[in-house]
């Protein structure tokens, strides 16, 4: 049965495959649901407002699909996490451009042909302005592999049981609090925190295992 573990797309190379037909909006939203929250995320970071951000977002998606068509997936050179990367630090660097020089818009061809094979991408040398830093991208992938694992975990679990979870987990609640507010005992809460986040950390190690 499908799941959005199996649409986590590192290494599906049949939904970067359906990104080909720009028409194919299930797959789109996928990638954006996936991936978007990320870039978004990283931008910021890196020193750029809501509204840069939102465009980085907007062109690193538009530099994918621009891509699609002539796409070259080749894992044994090169990761999708690192192409991804790749794109996004591309687009951040636009906007630091942009608001340097005050320019009001991007040319909406700037798509290098090197995006779009995986081996060119990880035999070119990295220019370091214009480079994530390994520490902030990684901890904002994490952060994204951690909550596609937890969603995908919460269609496995109890309801309640799930919510318990959450407020301890995510939320940061105490036990008594949560044991209070769902009306159980503390060792229930202390179980089902157990339990689920036991799941969750095996959802995490079966997405990085995908990711190679």
């Amino acid at each position: 049965m499908a799941t959005k573990l199996d649409e986590f797309i590192p290494t599906r190379a049949s939904l970067l495959s359906r990104l080909k037909n720009w028409d194919n909006q299930e797959s789109w939203r996928d990638f954006f649901n996936t991936y978007g929250k990320l870039i978004f995320s990283v931008a910021i970071k890196r020193g750029l407002n809501e509204q840069e951000a939102e465009e980085v977002v907007q062109e690193t998606i538009i530099s994918v699909a621009k891509t699609m068509s002539g796409f070259k997936y080749n894992p044994a050179k090169c990761s999708f996490k690192g192409w991804l990367r790749h794109l996004t630090d591309k687009r951040i660097a636009d906007q630091f451009r942009k608001r340097k020089k005050g320019i009001e818009s991007l040319d909406a061809n700037v798509s290098s042909t090197a995006d779009t094979d995986f081996i060119t991408f990880a035999s070119r040398v990295a220019d370091p302005n214009t480079e994530t830093p390994d520490a902030l991208w990684e901890q904002e992938w994490r952060q994204s592999l951690l909550e596609a694992a937890i969603e995908n975990v919460k269609a496995q679990v109890n309801p309640k049981q799930f919510r318990i979870f959450h407020r301890c987990m995510v939320e940061n609640q105490s036990a008594g609090e949560v044991a209070k507010t769902f009306e159980v005992n503390i060792a229930q809460v202390y179980l089902a925190k157990h339990r689920v986040s036991a799941l969750v950390k095996k959802e995490v190690k079966s997405l990085e295992a995908k990711m190679g």
